[in-house]
């Protein structure tokens, strides 16, 4: 081949390479466009507890709405990714994709999954390599757009925020006076929620052996690890600590008029801590700026005030988005308490671990008493 031709074929190349890229821009920009007016595009063969109708529309596919139901369930009863993966491989469950094994990274992108609350973050990967079509995790290089009740919901929006808030606490449980990391455990309602007033650490679940008698007690893990040195606090043998709850408990039963006030009182300081910028306002801004940053990029003029201002608005919207969830949280756990009160008629005979993971939110041990901290934001002394 000659010069020429070497030419020619450079020049060939190019060209095609401009038309692959037109197109792929083209497409690009019509996958936004339909983004900005709701449109969504979900592979829903892999997607777990939905279909699609004859229009292309989700819908919700029943048998597998119920999985996915009763994932966010056992993850809030206390379970383990590990364990909720164990449980419904033994029952033969398949995952979204037609597997047999459920990995913890699967359970999880489903209990993060915006799309089973009914709506839908769309553009959340974007293409890179327009011949390879490689595609990678939008770190916010290009726009993305959230679609509200886009959709049929299969879980409801407040169990779904319990759930974002239960994972963030998980991943965060840190205790104890430089504030070490801890592996949360789900084997126990106690595991994580038992606290020693001495050091601010966590309790273990120990088994103790004297002279071939084994008891269970719950140890101080500073004073476990490092000595009576570190830490001095007692042990609290199980029977004990589980009694100490169930009276807790039967405290706040015997006194529903009081507390049903102080549930209301909590219910207003939770309403009046509104404030900033409604999220609709930031969501129609957004929502301007989108269509004026797609105008602009295909105009090839500068949008790096336009991207400047995006970013701003996104950070004030998620901010907004956490503060809203952590209201609504807070209800949910207000609602469940006064639920409580209201369909139990009679005092509490046995320690339950599904009651405690519903209601309790944290136990500190003292020498002489015990203080117990309800998810409703009220607790309760018990004299040891």
């Amino acid at each position: 081949m000659d010069a020429k031709g070497e030419v020619l074929l450079t020049i060939m190349a190019s060209l095609a390479q401009q038309e692959s890229q037109s197109l792929s821009q083209n497409v690009k920009l019509g996958f936004q466009y339909r983004y900005q007016q709701g449109q969504i595009t979900v592979n829903h063969n892999r997607f777990l507890g939905y279909t699609k109708d004859e229009k292309g529309q989700l819908i919700i596919e029943p048998d597998e709405a119920e999985v996915v139901k009763r994932i966010y369930r056992e993850y809030l009863e206390g379970a383990s990714l590990q364990q909720i993966g164990r449980g419904l491989e033994a029952d033969g469950i398949l995952t979204g994709a037609g597997k047999k094994k459920w990995r913890p990274e699967t359970l999880q992108k489903i209990l993060k999954n915006e799309k089973y609350i009914g709506d839908a973050l769309l553009q959340k990967t974007y293409t890179v390599d327009f011949l390879e079509k490689k595609r990678v995790p939008n770190n916010g290089i290009v726009p993305q757009y959230y679609v509200e009740n886009s959709h049929e919901a299969i879980i409801p929006r407040d169990l779904y925020m319990q759930v974002q808030e239960e994972m963030v606490r998980r991943a965060n449980l840190h205790s104890g006076q430089n504030r070490k990391k801890r592996v949360y455990s789900s084997k126990y309602a106690l595991s994580s929620i038992v606290y020693c007033p001495k050091c601010g650490d966590i309790y273990r679940r120990v088994v103790w052996n004297n002279r071939g008698k084994q008891s269970i007690v719950w140890r101080c893990c500073t004073r476990m690890e490092h000595g009576p040195g570190t830490c001095d606090a007692d042990a609290i043998h199980e029977p004990e600590l589980q009694n100490l709850v169930v009276r807790a408990i039967n405290m706040v039963l015997g006194k529903k008029d009081s507390m049903n006030d102080a549930l209301q009182r909590n219910v207003k300081a939770v309403l009046m801590g509104t404030d900033g910028v409604p999220l609709d306002e930031i969501d129609a801004r957004l929502e301007e700026l989108q269509k004026e940053l797609l105008k602009v990029a295909n105009a090839k003029g500068n949008y790096d005030s336009i991207v400047d201002e995006i970013y701003s608005l996104r950070e004030a919207k998620q901010n907004a988005q956490v503060d809203n969830a952590e209201r609504e949280g807070m209800k949910q756990r207000i609602s469940e308490m006064q639920q409580f009160l209201a369909e139990q008629t009679q005092n509490i005979t046995e320690y339950d671990e599904q009651l405690v993971r519903r209601l309790i939110e944290k136990i500190t041990v003292y020498g002489e008493r015990v203080t117990v901290e309800f998810k409703s934001g009220t607790s309760v002394n018990v004299k040891r």
